[in-house]
């Protein structure tokens, strides 16, 4: 599939989690504002449904990525937890996204949204889009929630983790026949080599993110074996670098440019 046929025909954008290494998703939002596409519709997990809800209310890339330079200085939104099931809390966050989204529905934004979480008492996929009754911030609070790192979120009494435990690129939840996906987790998110330090520590440290990042990689090579749609992918060269470097949102971001 080429942009053309994006350029035709109603398209999903679908926008993969991956911690830090998301922000690669807004060189591609860059190219395709540069090729005038606009996608009918957009489906995100983790970052991608940050960076999506963003774009799903209107904002233009260099917006999202202001946001995303204010972001990623840490005081602005870490607040360290001594209890609880997770490192961080929630709350500085959701100030963030309240500042951007303001009490603003599922349902009222300018590009149809979907946001993927995982229900953390049962496991089950959820998907929020506009047929729920739901700010949009609780649903990227949900979306986003790390298990163990970032607060689990609480909604209608169901309690919601990061969507990447169960579909980290969502193209099952596409409505179109045409996708255009970004997955910086994808094939080229892993070197081919195995880590080789001095110290055993960073190994065993590299060895576990590259576990996370294949078993990720493997779940959605799953997806794209089964559909039926017509999928553009795009896979970011995201492999020198590490989920939590967003103080390297310019380098990461550039790892999208040009892709289109």
């Amino acid at each position: 599939m080429t942009t053309q046929t994006l350029h035709e025909n109603p398209f999903s954008l679908v926008l993969s989690g991956g911690g830090a290494l998301g922000i690669a998703h807004l060189g591609v939002l860059h190219d395709m504002e540069r090729n005038e596409l606009k996608p009918a519709e957009i489906v995100g997990t983790s970052m991608g449904g940050i960076i999506g809800a963003c774009l799903s209310i209107g904002m233009r890339e260099a917006q999202i990525y202001e946001q995303i330079a204010s972001f990623v200085k840490v005081s602005n939104w870490i607040k360290f937890s001594l209890s609880g099931n997770a490192i961080v809390e929630n709350d500085k966050i959701a100030e963030i996204f309240s500042t951007i989204f303001g009490n603003r529905k599922m349902h009222e934004t300018d590009t149809p949204l979907k946001l993927i979480a995982t229900n953390l008492k049962n496991g089950h996929k959820r998907v929020f889009d506009a047929k729920d009754d739901v700010c949009i911030k609780d649903a990227v609070l949900a979306t986003m929630a790390i298990p163990g790192v970032f607060e689990e979120h609480t909604i209608e009494g169901e309690v919601y983790g990061d969507g990447f435990l169960c579909e980290n690129l969502g193209i099952s939840e596409a409505s179109y026949n045409h996708v255009l996906a970004v997955d910086v987790l994808g094939e080229h998110s892993f070197e081919k080599a195995l880590p080789d330090n001095f110290f055993k520590t960073h190994n065993v440290l590299e060895m576990f993110e590259r576990s996370m990042r294949l078993l990720i990689y493997n779940q959605s090579r799953l997806t794209l074996a089964h559909t039926d749609k017509n999928v553009l992918l795009l896979e970011p060269e995201t492999y020198r670098y590490s989920t939590y470097q967003f103080h390297k949102y310019e380098q990461i971001r550039a790892l999208g440019l040009g892709l289109l």
